[in-house]
């Protein structure tokens, strides 16, 4: 007499899944296995456990993965949602298989540590550990999922994935990040003069406009509004704009009004005709791809730094600033602000000129208020030491 099999098992590239209706219940996952009996074992266990939850009422318990999968699922569309998946990869091995009731301090602390401790590459160097700001991150991801098992989650006896969320300890960062580190108008000659042509033009707008990273390397002759009663541009990012990544949209959601001071507009003049689509392509003009700059710290800025701190001790006869060794693009940003409030222009206009968000609505500015926030840009289009005078206090070193 033939073996009678189990129904609600199929194969799928070699592979054997659930797909049934057990009292009313859609039961759909993966066995695991290309083995049929090991699969019709696999079921007969998840309908047990089914079956204690409906008469006995036994709660099933659900892994770490489990929730982390139905995170990524059900904010498949939310701007972070590859940052999150990113994060929640690097946790996997350590909690994937844990069940949520026992995600805790004590089995997140290899995550914590192993983060934190510094690795060989394959040519030999040794990579640091990441910052305590990148594994809070990622710790924030945990209290999120925990927190919507807790309070959205429920089973089909309408009862919580989890009865409680335990408190997870984050990590200091006030101590361990970076501070934003503005140039001197002396640290940005030595730097500019150091980097490759293209990446000068961009941090010349950028520390000019005060935009993020990828308003430069994305900005695209679409957003340019002429606004000829001043004779100038202006640029106006969408809401929408992704960045680097599709989804990643303007940081706080608003339109982003970009107002060009007379260095900014003389880069953006020298940028016209070059590509159709983006203000700041690379490359000769045949080879122009369908995208722009993927990013301005790159190798030619990393190797620049190291250059004009060279410089810059070689003519002191003293060690350069930590802050200038290891300069990032962002502190063009930064410089941007600080010099703005050395010249005296006002919190109000400095929020306006570098996008922070400040209540306005930017997409309708009077020519009047533009021609104002342009002469406070104008206020800091020196480019050498002719600009407003920016004392920043550092301690010493060495």
């Amino acid at each position: 007499m033939a073996r009678k099999t189990i129904s609600g098992l199929y194969e799928r590239n070699g592979i054997w899944h659930i797909d049934k209706v057990v009292r009313g219940q859609r039961l759909q996952e993966s066995t695991g296995t290309s083995e049929r009996q090991e699969a019709e074992q696999y079921l007969i266990h998840r309908l047990e456990k089914l079956r204690q939850e409906k008469v006995y009422g036994v709660r099933q318990v659900r892994t770490w993965r489990e929730a982390a999968t139905k995170f990524l699922v059900d904010f498949k569309d939310q701007a972070s949602i590859a940052l999150s998946a990113s994060h929640i990869d690097q946790l996997d091995p350590y909690i994937g298989d844990l069940p949520i009731t026992h995600i805790d301090d004590g089995t997140l602390a290899a995550f914590k540590r192993d983060r934190q401790k510094p690795t060989k590459a394959e040519n030999g160097k040794v990579k640091p550990g990441v910052s305590n700001r990148t594994v809070n991150i990622a710790l924030q991801r945990v209290v999120r999922i925990l927190n919507l098992c807790h309070r959205k989650w429920r089973d089909a006896e309408k009862r919580p994935w989890l009865d409680s969320v335990p408190m997870i300890s984050m990590l200091e960062e006030r101590k361990s990040s970076r501070k934003p580190y503005p140039l001197s108008w002396e640290e940005q000659s030595m730097l500019f003069a150091e980097i490759p042509d293209h990446l000068l033009r961009m941090a010349l707008y950028k520390v000019n406009t005060g935009c993020r990273e990828q308003e430069v390397c994305k900005l695209r002759w679409d957003w340019e509004i002429r606004v000829p009663e001043l004779g100038t541009s202006v640029f106006l990012i969408p809401s929408e704009f992704g960045g680097r990544h599709e989804k990643a949209g303007v940081k706080n959601r608003d339109e982003r009004l970009v107002v060009l001071n007379r260095v900014a507009m003389s880069i953006i003049d020298g940028q016209r005709g070059l590509h159709k689509t983006f203000v700041f392509p690379y490359g000769h003009p045949d080879q122009y791809g369908p995208t722009a700059v993927h990013r301005m710290n790159d190798s030619a800025w990393k190797s620049a730094r190291i250059r004009a701190a060279a410089k810059w001790e070689k003519e002191h006869k003293s060690p350069a600033h930590p802050g200038f060794r290891s300069i990032r693009v962002h502190d063009l940003k930064h410089t941007f602000g600080r010099r703005l409030r050395a010249a005296g222009v006002t919190e109000e206009d400095r929020k306006a000129l570098l996008g922070h968000k400040n209540g306005s609505i930017t997409s309708h500015y009077s020519t009047a208020e533009l021609e104002h926030l342009i002469e406070a840009a104008n206020k800091v289009s020196a480019t050498d030491s002719r600009g407003p005078a920016l004392t920043i206090l550092r301690r010493k070193t060495g």
